[in-house]
């Protein structure tokens, strides 16, 4: 296999393949969507929507009117400053309600904002509250609501009944009484709608008529459509989190991330520390006390000597191995010569491609290192490889890509528990940690049947 052949193309360019655009849909399938579309179930929850909203916004107009003015005219009395805090902390249960109908009526679900975090003490939670910028972007988007949902939901309201009643006004002229009008120069009209002096008295002018609001049935559905569009996208702008909050959570599931592998790894040096080093150290304390009390009665102990300069050279080997663990000595010479000391270590043979113009970062370095060290014992225990192909080779002039693939059998994304995706297992989970906390990602391609490509990008100067 050759040095390409050990990388996937979207790892080699990093740059997912182009999506193959949809076809376009012919002329039937156009007219056979606009003549089905006042039929569909997303019309009639969009126009429930409409309803839901319009009724929302006429006591969001109520909470803002009583809740704010009231405040603002309390502040005066100091009781009116939390008052108003609690106003724009509401902001957020608005957003949650906003939010539910999104997912629920127009398929458009939302992800939720980081929860609200107060201080300790009532100037505290005063604080936080004026502060949150949820509950500040919540209350602007009720304020759009107010207008927006109130006076378009109104004409939009409007001229649905008003097209409808068009639409059936051919069952009402012909079952009902309609009026005696008389224009200008006397003649009597028996009609039932008018438009200036253009009365709508005959039937070809009433099929007309009707035939308009029937066309314009068909055309309401695409209207409702656009308004729930402009809904959802100013729920998007201000019910969601912004790009810096989003930022905030994943640099604190990061860091969360790295304080739960420093806190592994320390427990683990702690148990090989107190199961091997310790325990082999008292061994070696307890000959040399045989021994010492042998040399006393003046008998041989030689042997007992010997064995605890054995024993001594095994501890300095474990205390190695543990501190090659902490930091590999190894990789004071560089990235290559550590995973190079990996190689030649593992069980299975190791092609190894390292092509890097400027050298990492020292923390990049170690992720790297042991992130290739944990993938390498993944494959020798459970993937059924004979073979592995290691890469580490640049992005751009920012990144660099680590690549391991074997080919073994794969398998490691696993089906998620009640929907039909895939995760990948759980040691590969801490990796995918391991390389957000400094701005990577973990790319995972195991189809059943094998090979595995598993690749981390890394920033080559750190986060």
């Amino acid at each position: 296999m050759s040095d390409t052949d050990a990388l996937p193309t979207t790892v080699l360019d990093m740059h997912a393949p182009e999506p193959v655009p949809p076809p376009r849909p012919g002329p039937g399938e156009l007219v056979g969507g606009f003549l089905l579309a006042p039929f569909r179930a997303r019309v009639w929850k969009e126009f429930a929507y409409l309803i839901i909203a319009f009724g929302l916004g006429c006591i969001a107009a109520a909470y803002l009117f009583v809740g704010v003015g009231g405040g603002l005219y309390a502040s005066i009395v100091l009781i009116g400053i939390p008052v108003l805090a609690c106003v724009l902390l509401g902001g957020r249960v608005w957003g949650r309600i906003y939010r539910v109908l999104n997912a629920l009526l127009l398929d458009n679900p939302m992800p939720e904002p980081q929860p609200f975090a107060y201080r300790p003490g009532l100037w505290g939670w005063l604080r936080s509250a004026y502060t949150d910028r949820t509950s500040w972007r919540a209350l602007l988007f009720l304020v759009i609501q107010c207008v927006f949902g109130l006076g378009l939901g109104y004409v939009l309201l409007m001229t649905i009944a008003v097209t409808g009643f068009i639409a059936v006004s051919p069952i009402v002229w012909a079952l009902g009484n309609p009026t005696d009008n008389v224009d200008d120069q006397g003649v009597v009209h028996n009609s039932m709608i008018q438009f200036g002096d253009y009365y709508i008295d005959t039937w070809p002018r009433v099929l007309g008529l009707g035939a308009l609001g029937v066309l314009g049935c068909f055309l309401l559905p695409w209207l409702i459509r656009f308004v729930c569009w402009l809904h959802g996208l100013f729920a998007l702008w201000l019910l969601t989190p912004t790009a810096g909050d989003r930022r905030l959570i994943e640099l604190q599931e990061s860091r969360r991330a790295a304080v739960d592998d420093s806190t592994a790894t320390l427990r683990r040096l702690e148990r090989d520390l107190h199961d091997g080093t310790q325990a082999r150290l008292v061994s070696i304390a307890m000959m040399l006390g045989r021994a010492e009390e042998r040399l006393a009665a003046g008998g041989d102990a030689g042997e007992l000597i010997a064995q605890a300069r054995s024993g001594s050279k095994e501890a300095l080997t474990e205390l190695r191995e543990l501190v090659r663990g902490i930091h590999p000595p190894a990789l004071e010479l560089g990235l290559e010569p550590a995973l190079e000391t990996l190689a030649a270590r593992c069980a299975i043979p190791v092609e190894l491609r390292v092509l890097l113009p400027v050298r990492p970062s020292p923390s990049i370095e170690a992720i790297a290192y042991f992130s290739v060290a944990e993938l390498l014992t993944n494959v020798v225990k459970h993937a059924g490889a004979n073979r592995i192909w290691v890469a580490v080779l640049p992005v751009d002039t920012d990144s660099l890509a680590v690549s391991v693939r074997d080919n073994g059998h794969g398998g490691a994304l696993q089906p998620a528990e009640g929907s039909g995706e895939t995760t990948v297992a759980g040691g590969l989970s801490g990796l995918a940690a391991r390389a957000r906390s400094v701005d990577g990602g973990l790319l995972v391609d195991s189809p059943a049947g094998g090979p595995t490509v598993i690749t981390m990008v890394l920033p080559i100067a750190g986060p």
